[in-house]
């Protein structure tokens, strides 16, 4: 290929020759190479164009993904990037894709990039900056996904009033998905943007505060410490906390339940050379069990039903997970649960479960479920369900003026599902989530309209999984789940309505983009042999 390097407007371009004009046919794409950076070039509708290749969130190349229309979907998460300009409009991920100059000239496709910009592989969207003369404040309560993204979205839309995220964490917000899975992660490697980007974007953190108590009437809200701290417009997103063990034994030194970036840490550390024992095979405990498997003494796990993910992902697919697991010497207890953690001295020492089965324990993790946090809300009429959730409506508002709500805490009608009402603990919807109520915030009428999208990661295997399969009465398979490659199809009445794959990318991205189009997939396109519906 041509490579040249001229300056335009006194700024120097590299520029490439990258492909004949023929080479690409509507709808496809390839990564090119121009001056050691790799590019996304993709043709629609007769027009080429040029973006970074990799995923903003964790570098995922986007050319393995899902291309449909105008926008290209990560295979690996989920997020979804305008590929004309790179602008995210889906997440996981936080920043968009620098875009670069495409001409075509006699047949040829020349992409120019600018040399100052050639190792730069994401973009952050322009933002305005806090006027101190505007008295207007949004506080966001929580320091999860929803509000940061929520502290972006206003200042990317031209909010100049003041931002405040008050959160329980020792740390700003973090990449939260990776306690479970990277245990030991040094806390500097998990955080999703620097002080300095809060600070140059006028967005106040408070870490390590508590807020106890709302008052709608007043507009402000009251502080573990007492103090009062006045707001125009309230974000509750609050997330959940991990549910607590209820039987003799639970509150041993020992019984740990993960929450905290200080959680993860403490349970690595407790766990290297000991025995550890796992109750719950939620996705959050069998992450666990993942991560210890090749640094406890012994890791053994206890879970109520026969095989883990039993429910939501379904029994083959389980039992896959299971076996992969017990080759690297875990020991499943399945159809029992937890009747007494024994201790001595004031730590654990063993568990008995229901069965009559005792297990050697140094250290017992739960897993067992979240709870809404949603306590401090009482006396604010703020309207819950039955499980303690905020309920909202597709705009993220809830029943009292100027509060909004967002992310795991909410209870919110799911497009796809017919607006059906649900409590999804997806990262991925959190963040879709708290974008929505900034833009609602600012009075830019959006609705909730993301399909979820959610991962889990088992010995460096991952398993991707799109949609909302609660209900489900069949499951059909494309590929082999004994041996470890397929597409699972969840089907309710006649359609799918969600999908789980583990080495068959990218089927999980391409249907998550079919359903956000509003298509249909029958039962009968499933059965059929011909995967051409999938671009496979």
């Amino acid at each position: 290929m041509n490579l040249c390097q001229e300056p335009v407007g006194g700024q120097e371009f590299v520029t490439e020759i990258v492909c004949q004009e023929d080479d690409l046919k509507d709808g496809q794409m390839k990564e090119v190479i121009v001056g050691d950076q790799k590019v996304l070039l993709v043709r629609i509708e007769g027009q080429y164009s040029a973006v970074g290749s990799q995923c903003s969130h964790y570098n995922a190349p986007l050319v393995k993904g899902a291309l449909v229309g105008d926008r290209v979907r990560c295979p690996f998460h989920g997020a979804c990037f305008n590929v004309r300009n790179g602008d995210i409009e889906e997440f996981p991920g936080l920043d968009s894709l620098p875009s670069y100059k495409v001409k075509v000239e006699d047949g040829n496709v020349y992409v120019s990039i600018n040399k100052n910009s050639l190792k730069l592989t994401r973009r952050v969207k322009a933002m305005c900056r806090m006027v101190p003369d505007i008295k207007h404040t949004i506080l966001l309560i929580g320091g999860g996904p929803a509000s940061l993204v929520c502290a972006e979205t206003l200042r990317q839309n031209c909010y100049q009033g003041r931002i405040i995220i008050i959160t329980k964490d020792s740390l700003p917000p973090f990449d939260k998905p990776k306690l479970s899975k990277a245990m030991n992660a040094d806390p500097d490697s998990i955080l999703l943007r620097s002080s300095d980007f809060y600070q140059q974007h006028g967005i106040e953190v408070w870490t390590q505060k508590e807020v106890v108590s709302v008052n709608p009437a007043n507009k402000e809200v009251k502080l573990s410490n007492g103090t009062l701290q006045c707001y125009d417009q309230l974000l509750i997103s609050t997330g959940c906390r991990a549910r607590p063990l209820n039987c003799p034994g639970a509150d041993l030194k020992g019984v740990k339940l993960l929450q905290s970036f200080e959680d993860a840490k403490e349970i690595h550390s407790s766990c290297l050379g000991h025995k550890a024992v796992v109750i719950g095979t939620s996705f959050i405990g069998m992450e666990v069990a993942s991560f210890l498997s090749d640094k406890a003494a012994s890791v053994a796990v206890v879970g109520t039903s026969s095989f883990p993910y039993e429910h939501s992902l379904g029994p083959e697919i389980g039992k896959m997970c299971m076996q992969m697991m017990e080759e690297k010497d875990v020991k499943f207890y399945m159809n029992d649960e937890v009747m007494e953690i024994n201790g001595e001295n004031g730590k654990v020492k063993g568990v008995l479960l229901k069965s009559g089965a005792v297990l050697a324990a140094d250290v017992v993790i739960a897993g067992i479920g979240v709870i809404p946090n949603t306590d401090f809300l009482a006396g604010s009429e703020l309207e819950v369900d039955s499980k303690k959730a905020v309920i909202v409506d597709k705009f993220m508002r809830t029943n009292i003026p100027d509060i909004f709500s967002a992310g795991d805490v909410t209870s919110f009608p799911l497009t796809i599902r017919g607006d059906q009402r649900v409590n999804i603990g997806h990262w991925q919807m959190s963040q879709a989530q708290g974008r929505v109520a900034a833009l609602n915030m600012l009075k830019k009428p959006t609705e909730i309209t993301s399909v979820p999208f959610f991962w889990t990661v088992l010995l460096g295997k991952s398993i991707r999984y799109t949609g909302y399969g609660e209900g489900y009465t069949e499951i059909i398979f494309k590929g082999k789940v004994k041996e470890r490659t397929f597409l699972a199809l969840y089907i309710k009445d006649e359609v799918v309505v969600a999908a789980a794959s583990l080495m068959f990318d990218p089927a999980v991205a391409h249907i998550a983009e079919m359903m956000a189009a509003g298509q249909i997939i029958t039962k009968a396109q499933t059965q059929s042999d011909d995967l051409k519906w999938l671009q496979m």
